[in-house]
């Protein structure tokens, strides 16, 4: 592959490789921005159930241009499609979901993520106030967080790191993340990465990363099947 092939991976691409790791029966829940594009994923014979804040439960794919409907929007205030069986509950009932233990795997956004599982999503540098959401008890409430962001900020600085700059909105909790550079895992020792953008290198990627990558001995190109 030559330099002029390597390009970081899409947002799209990012989401339907965690989406790949879902399991069968799932209910899975999905933060606002980039992780939403995980329900545009096939699964084909799996059945993931797909639970929002605002109320929504068993929601299907993105609404394509023309299928909108104004009440049907997911907590990012997408327009979704429903699914046989869907439900529209109260929001009080909707977070009783997730408090209660019953989703198997939140995806969210973050600005950064440290080596221990840490996460700070809620608060920029600089910024009067916040935006946490419903982040807070998702981190805690959900049985599995896994992250999608980008690997650098605007200006270049990483966002995986030995410990959060930011306001921490979770301590400890990440299990996987994926950037537009690779997929990693959050292990006892730090950052595992286990599938790597098509191009790069391991180094090439040590070099926007601030804590330091154990490279797995099966890495491999980050691919969507």
């Amino acid at each position: 592959m030559t330099t002029a092939d390597k390009k970081p991976l899409d947002r799209q691409t990012m989401c339907s490789r965690l989406a790949m790791e879902f399991e069968d029966g799932w209910i899975a829940n999905l933060g606002a921005g980039m992780p939403t594009l995980c329900s545009n994923y096939d699964f084909k014979d799996k059945d993931i159930i797909y639970q929002s804040e605002n109320g929504l439960i068993g929601y299907g794919p993105l609404a394509k241009e023309g299928e909108e409907h104004p009440n049907l929007v997911n907590a990012g205030v997408q327009y979704v499609t429903l699914r046989p069986g869907s439900a529209i509950v109260n929001h009080a009932d909707s977070f009783t979901v997730i408090r209660g233990g019953y989703v198997n795997v939140t995806v969210l956004g973050s600005y950064e993520v440290a080596e221990n599982g840490d996460f700070a999503n809620w608060k920029t540098s600089g910024r009067k106030g916040g935006g946490i959401g419903g982040a807070m008890d998702l981190a805690v409430g959900a049985q599995r967080v896994w992250i999608a962001m980008e690997h650098v900020t605007r200006d270049g600085k990483p966002r995986l790191l030995k410990r959060c700059a930011l306001p921490v909105t979770a301590v400890g909790v990440v299990q996987r993340v994926v950037t537009d550079l690779g997929l990693f895992d959050v292990t006892p020792e730090g950052f595992l990465m286990r599938e790597i953008a098509p191009g790069y290198t391991p180094e090439e990627v040590q070099a926007v990363t601030e804590a330091r990558l154990i490279i797995s001995p099966d890495l491999k190109p980050l691919q969507v099947t």
